[in-house]
């Protein structure tokens, strides 16, 4: 009897051991299957991306202007989770309203204009300078940021057929008092109410056009070209200039301020969408003559914006 019981024992005990083992053998298996798990322990992170949205992207009505302001959106929408889109505004102080209302939350600026027209200072400085006190003056002032220079000056210059260039013998701006009573000027819209256009123009070098005519900038130059003007208020950076063989002439008297073009952004967006901080890859990425070229493709050559946006930031590896 004993010994029955002791076989139904020692059988007991086998099955209940072999099940310990079978059970820890299904626990190994367990912690050594991370596919097994629930996906959602497996992808989690502590950290969350931040937040997607939309700004409003504003240009001022000019070519340069309408593509840095693409560049801007294609940068942003390639390399974030924020969505853009551009508005073609009027003039400087449009866009500058724009900005301050919040109608628009970044738009490209130059820093002379900044320096001259919104905190209107006279004084000529030096390109560093002058960022550090528009990039101090409109943090303090309206709340809005100087983001990284582009790297490009697209300064004002004074531009004539490259034959009555040769003609008159001209070199600097002050060569055309001999002439300017004769001369036609074709200026940009705001030109002649800028203090860095017409009227501080006038002062510095003292000229007495004979004639002014106010025109749409992108109609400046084939006014010129075609003789229905004689000298226009041009873009240092515009690819028309050698396009429709035009001259440029000094400034001697150093009149016009440098303009360094920069993403001018609200400062409560920037802090919304800290991710907006990509624009300052664009830190120094088109020279003069690169801005010309890729103005020249849009202006000449038909292409859209947003195309030339796309294969320049492609190009260097942005996008």
């Amino acid at each position: 009897m004993f010994y029955k019981n002791s076989k139904f024992v020692l059988l007991l005990v086998m099955m209940l051991t072999f099940s310990v083992l079978a059970a820890g053998c299904g626990g190994d298996i367990l912690e050594e299957t991370p596919a097994e798990q629930p996906e959602n322990i497996v992808e989690e992170s502590t950290e969350e991306d931040p937040e997607g949205g939309e700004v409003a992207i504003g240009s001022k009505n000019f070519t340069e202007s309408v593509l840095l302001a693409n560049i801007f959106a294609v940068m942003i929408e390639e390399n974030t989770n924020v969505i853009t889109n551009v508005q073609e505004l009027g003039g400087t102080m449009v866009a500058f309203e724009a900005l301050r209302n919040d109608d628009i939350q970044l738009y490209p600026e130059y820093t002379g204009t900044g320096f001259i027209n919104m905190l209107e200072r006279t004084e000529i400085l030096s390109a560093e300078e002058t960022y550090e006190i528009v990039q101090q003056e409109f943090q303090e002032r309206w709340n809005l940021k100087w983001m990284q220079p582009l790297g490009f000056n697209n300064t004002y210059t004074l531009a004539l057929r490259q034959t009555m260039i040769d003609e008159l013998g001209l070199t600097t701006f002050s060569d055309l008092l001999d002439h300017d009573e004769d001369l036609v000027f074709g200026v940009p819209t705001g030109f002649t109410e800028r203090q860095d256009g017409l009227p501080g123009l006038v002062n510095a070098y003292g000229f007495e056009f004979g004639d002014v005519v106010d025109m749409d900038p992108g109609l400046m130059y084939t006014a010129v070209q075609s003789e229905n003007v004689d000298i226009i208020s041009a873009f240092a950076t515009d690819g028309r200039i050698p396009a429709y063989d035009l001259g440029v002439l000094e400034d001697d008297q150093g009149f016009f301020p440098p303009y360094y073009a920069a993403p001018l952004i609200r400062n409560d967006v920037l802090e919304q969408y800290p991710q907006l901080e990509i624009l300052n890859k664009l830190l120094n990425v088109i020279d003069d003559e690169t801005m010309a070229e890729l103005n020249f493709r849009v202006d000449e050559m038909a292409e859209t914006e947003d195309a030339v946006a796309r294969d320049f930031l492609s190009s260097i590896g942005l996008i």
